[in-house]
């Protein structure tokens, strides 16, 4: 293995467990050791939680590798990785700390490991201040396909804030190197569809009105198109109580956009549903062919891949610009950032290309 060590201030730019999450995976694919320091140093509660914990701890173990420092509440951390073994693996935040979280820290790693492999991730599905799984399986999974990455995502319980509970198991095959993607083509919104559902005690009705009040919100804007969004009472997949809605269209050119929004205590249903809309609209309005929450959830994929990779987008968003800092800190990769200046483009329209490394398993 290499004997670079990389440093990574955690508490630049987006300063989150974002941060954590890319060094930790990119040292892994490229067998080089990191220091991450001040991590998540802005935050109310700095340093480690059991969600990032046990994401970390996940890694060293796809990859034999040596963690140091990795308690709940450190902020610094040493990780040695060794081969990327495939394998069978589990990680339990034992929290409602996101699912979709760990599998963004380790789905990088278990493209180039040396066999297939099979990650049982446990914790909420539907949390906030992390994409839904809903999110994961209908607009990044189809998006990361085109980089060539292959996996299945069996959801086989959905955990709610705080206790959590929810249960994926993630089968991945490994690759030889990723595609470069290009996704500058934005077409004509052609579909909108999604769920609005209740789980535990919470009635049904619920679901209902968050429904109502979404396409009631999308109706003003989209006037064409039929709007189909199931209400559903979760009952035997779901751990705990909760709420919430989650709203797709997808474009002619195969482009995906979403919005989302969870209930919580005191807030009404109509105003959940409401905001997923406008979350929705907004991502659309922009004339990109990503949402928000895409953008950077891409950028790694853009910096491993063999060749150059093109995202038009909306505003560029700080986590996005987070990633690509450190991308660039860790790998070759190099990102330019300009306005796109087509005649569908409006002053919020970009294009996000990146020059990839190549990077190529060497185990295949």
């Amino acid at each position: 293995m290499a004997a670079t060590t990389f440093e990574m201030d955690g508490s630049v730019m987006e300063g989150g467990g974002q941060i954590l999450r890319l060094s930790a995976a990119l040292s892994c694919i490229q067998g080089a050791s990191i220091k991450i320091n001040k991590i998540r140093a802005g935050r109310s509660t700095p340093g480690l939680r059991p969600q990032h914990l046990s994401g970390l701890e996940l890694v060293r173990d796809m990859c034999n590798g040596n963690l140091e420092g990795a308690t709940v509440g450190s902020t610094e951390i040493m990780l040695t990785p060794g081969k990327i073994k495939g394998g069978n693996h589990i990680a339990d935040t034992q929290t409602a700390g996101s699912v979709g979280l760990l599998m963004q820290i380790s789905l990088p790693c278990a493209l180039f490991a040396q066999g297939p492999s099979e990650l049982c991730l446990k914790g909420g599905t539907n949390a906030e201040m992390a994409p839904q799984i809903d999110y994961t399986l209908k607009v990044f999974k189809p998006i990361a396909e085109r980089f060539g990455v292959q996996f299945d995502c069996d959801l086989k319980m959905r955990g709610y804030y705080p206790k959590g509970g929810g249960e994926v198991v993630l089968k991945v095959n490994p690759v030889k190197e990723l595609s470069p993607i290009n996704l500058t083509e934005r077409g004509n919104i052609t579909k909108i569809y999604g769920r609005a559902f209740v789980a535990g005690v919470l009635p049904f009705k619920l679901a209902k009105d968050m429904s109502t009040a979404a396409v009631r919100t999308i109706r003003k804007e989209v006037k064409d198109l039929y709007i189909n969004i199931q209400s559903l009472q979760e009952k035997d997949k779901a751990c705990g109580n909760g709420n919430g809605i989650i709203i797709i269209a997808e474009s002619s050119t195969g482009c995906i956009f979403a919005g989302s929004s969870l209930g919580k205590k005191g807030v009404y249903a109509d105003k959940v549903g409401i905001e997923a809309a406008e979350m929705l609209l907004r991502n659309i309005r922009h004339n990109g062919c990503v949402d928000d929450f895409l953008q950077d959830q891409l950028i790694m994929f853009m910096a491993l891949a063999n060749g150059t990779s093109r995202m038009r987008t909306g505003p560029v968003t700080l986590h996005t610009q987070t990633a690509i800092h450190v991308a660039e800190q860790l790998t070759d990769a190099k990102f330019v950032i300009r306005k796109s200046e087509d005649e569908h483009a409006n002053n919020d329209t970009y294009i996000i290309e990146c020059q990839g490394v190549g990077a190529t398993n060497p185990n295949l």
